[in-house]
């Protein structure tokens, strides 16, 4: 079965998605062994982790596809991948859907701001008109060729115009044929349980700590009516806060190997897939 294909299976299943954005095939990996049923890789992981760069959209196409060429290899769940504002004008957005079609994403996510965009929590972003991002989903549409293909239509005008006009731009893109909504950075309890009740298509939660939408219990936001949600770059919080606790366990102490909770050299062996690497040695 595609990748594309499974993808829509769970969005059709009962229940809501729990689920991540990686920031690279090892995060990815030890997710998919966890248990997390599908991926997001988002821009923002990909900046800081291959780059040390925030999210202003310095990301290049061609890095990005890479990235998900190197993901998509390790892992036998969906990844959605994160096409920021599609990396151009329309035949941009085009080769956008298609290299990530054909780098082994199961969907891609598009949004509404102007380019370079930033980070959807960050303060300073816009967006375009709504005319002009309907365009972009046309072309995106149209680009597909695997027409399972998940194409994922997100608005950053809460922070701009306010929710009501958030709403009525991800219903537009609904309209358009986007196959899930996402209105980012809702910021309160009550616009989040506005979003779903006006909006005819699935819709994602993003929980992202710290950020500007109250965070939600996964059972809290399935009663609300989303079907995803999404820990943006909680991994990425995850390993600087551990990468800094061992940097001053060996300055202070001299050693790191009790210094916080961390994999054993077993364990991690056993998540690379060592083994499997050494049998197709030996058969060959």
């Amino acid at each position: 079965m595609s990748m594309p294909r499974r993808l829509r299976e769970l969005l059709a299943a009962p229940g809501i998605i729990p689920t991540f954005g990686a920031h690279d095939a090892f995060s990815a990996r030890l997710l998919e062994q966890a248990g997390i049923p599908m991926l997001f890789l988002g821009g923002f992981g990909v900046a800081a982790s291959s780059f040390g760069w925030p999210d202003v959209g310095l990301v290049t196409l061609s890095e990005m596809t890479e990235t998900v060429r190197r993901v998509t290899n390790r892992l036998t769940i969906p990844l959605v991948a994160d096409g920021d504002t599609g990396h151009g004008d329309l035949h941009n957005v085009a080769r956008t859907v298609r290299d990530f079609e054909a780098a082994g994403a199961a969907g891609i996510l598009l949004e509404d701001q102007v380019s370079p965009k930033r980070c959807g929590h960050f303060a300073g972003k816009d967006v375009v008109s709504c005319d002009e991002m309907l365009r972009k989903l046309d072309a995106a549409l149209n680009a597909r060729r695997n027409p399972d293909f998940v194409l994922f239509a997100r608005t950053d005008a809460r922070a701009i115009h306010g929710i009501d006009d958030a709403i009525a731009r991800a219903q537009a893109y609904a309209a358009a044929g986007a196959d899930v909504c996402f209105v980012e950075a809702p910021q309160s309890l009550d616009e989040l349980a506005r979003i779903p009740r006006a909006i005819a298509r699935p819709q994602l939660a993003n929980m992202l700590t710290g950020g500007a939408t109250p965070i939600q219990s996964t059972a809290d936001l399935e009663r609300l009516g989303y079907k995803i949600a999404v820990c943006p770059i909680e991994t990425l919080l995850a390993t600087g806060i551990v990468i800094r606790k061992l940097a001053a366990a060996l300055l202070t102490t001299g050693r790191v190997d009790d210094a916080v909770a961390i994999m054993t050299f077993a364990e991690i062996k056993k998540a690379l897939g060592l083994d499997e690497f050494v049998r197709e040695r030996d058969r060959s």
